[in-house]
């Protein structure tokens, strides 16, 4: 119930989105400021994978130092699912090229399938930020709420500078979030099995 609940909410969101993509351009296109464009710029540059990565990859050093097992599995599942966002998006921007909005081109679906600038579905960005914090929010919902924020100024930086439509940035939530889904099965479930165990250690030794 739940998915198809899901499923729909994600497919109106993809159209809505796909129908208002003219009207947030022209907006963003109205609405541009040097000192928010240079802001937007480095929200932009910082909100790629690498920078997730990097923290990932402390946050997980710090967890295993720790040794804490339940934080060590959240965060390499925050890792996976951004790699499988990764990976995913890259195959689709170069099976289903489009023109990123600052190009100039009389079509905006198809072009050289490996050139940057035919990259823009789905944001690269968005899908890999949405799938890192995404892992977190499913494992710890008020640290995931708090980090919320993150994704969704990435998604509006990368609005702003012209990189993305609107559509870009949605359909890359969504891929974000599935992957999310995906990988975060795996250590939730693996935690609840060894909670589940430690309290029926307990109970027989009391």
């Amino acid at each position: 119930m739940y998915w198809l609940i899901g499923i729909a909410i994600a497919a109106t969101a993809i159209a809505v989105s796909f129908h208002f993509d003219d009207s947030v351009r022209e907006f963003m296109m109205q609405h541009q400021n040097p000192a928010m464009r240079n802001f937007m710029r480095y929200v932009s540059l910082f909100g790629d994978w690498p920078l997730h990565a990097a923290v990932g990859l402390v946050l997980l050093g710090l967890a295993w130092r720790r040794g804490s097992e339940e934080w060590t599995r959240i965060f390499l599942a925050m890792l996976l699912a951004m790699m499988l966002a990764g990976v995913a998006g890259t195959v689709i921007k170069r099976t289903v090229p489009r023109a990123r909005p600052s190009v100039h081109t009389d079509t905006r679906w198809g072009g050289p399938r490996f050139s940057s600038k035919y990259h823009s579905f789905p944001s690269g960005h968005v899908g890999a930020s949405t799938a890192f914090f995404g892992v977190l929010l499913i494992a710890r919902r008020r640290v995931g709420l708090a980090c919320l924020p993150i994704p969704i100024l990435i998604g509006f930086s990368r609005m702003y500078i012209g990189a993305h439509y609107l559509s870009d940035v949605v359909c890359a939530a969504v891929l974000g979030t599935l992957c999310a889904l995906c990988r975060s099965a795996l250590p939730i479930a693996a935690n609840r099995q060894s909670a589940i165990e430690n309290r029926k250690l307990k109970w027989r030794r009391g």
